[in-house]
């Protein structure tokens, strides 16, 4: 859960990091502030995101996925004459996925596939927003598989969704996301965690919105 990009068309990838916590099927956070359960409720629920401690930034190895031309093509921003986000959910194709994007909708899948089409668009905003802060990894893959933030990922590796219309329809968010193509009352958050919760470190943030079972904060 409590789970901002490097446009995989822009440039190379590079990883940084700044100790702070992430978000639907149950997410753990770096040092975070365990918050008590205030009621028990089912899964797709995100975990608190804690704030990072020290400000320390690196750069990790560089690592370069090749994309092929038909990913760069695919990511492009397309104009749509949508009129709701689920008409633009239904018209994108979801086909030639680049590797960082395809991390983006897994990270939706995993953590937010029980949420509705704007609360996975949440959930998207923040690991983008979080890419394109000095304060965590430069690119989606990173940020998502970055140390203690989603419990989905298991020794940094991300498992592969089911084959579905869930997976489909978080394949759509994420490229949705990537281009920027709707606006979402996440706004410019870096930290969410379901309602049922009430960590320590959400006093220190300022609510940005509350979407299905999640809030999140800048």
């Amino acid at each position: 859960m409590t789970f901002t990009p490097l446009r995989v068309g822009a440039g190379a990838l590079a990883a940084v990091l700044l100790a702070t916590p992430i978000v639907t099927a149950g997410s753990g956070a770096q040092a975070q502030d365990r918050a008590e359960p205030v009621e028990q409720t089912p899964l797709e629920q995100v975990e608190p995101l804690s704030p990072p401690e020290p400000q320390v930034r690196f750069v990790a190895s560089e690592t370069v996925q090749e994309i092929t031309p038909e990913q760069a093509a695919a990511d492009d921003v397309a104009a749509s004459d949508a009129a709701t986000l689920a008409e633009l959910v239904a018209e994108t194709d979801t086909s030639a996925l680049a590797p960082e994007v395809r991390c983006l909708a897994q990270a939706i899948y995993f953590e937010a596939r029980g949420e509705s089409l704007e609360g996975q668009l949440a959930v998207a905003r923040v690991i983008i927003n979080r890419a394109e802060s000095d304060a965590f990894p430069d690119d989606y893959c990173s940020v998502v598989t970055q140390r203690s933030q989603f419990s989905f990922v298991r020794g940094g590796r991300i498992p592969e969704p089911g084959a579905g219309a869930a997976w489909t329809r978080a394949q759509a968010v994420a490229r949705i996301a990537h281009r920027d193509q709707w606006d979402s009352p996440a706004g410019d958050a870096l930290y969410f965690h379901a309602t049922h919760v009430r960590p320590r470190w959400a006093g220190r943030m300022t609510a940005r919105a509350t979407i299905n079972r999640h809030i999140f904060y800048r």
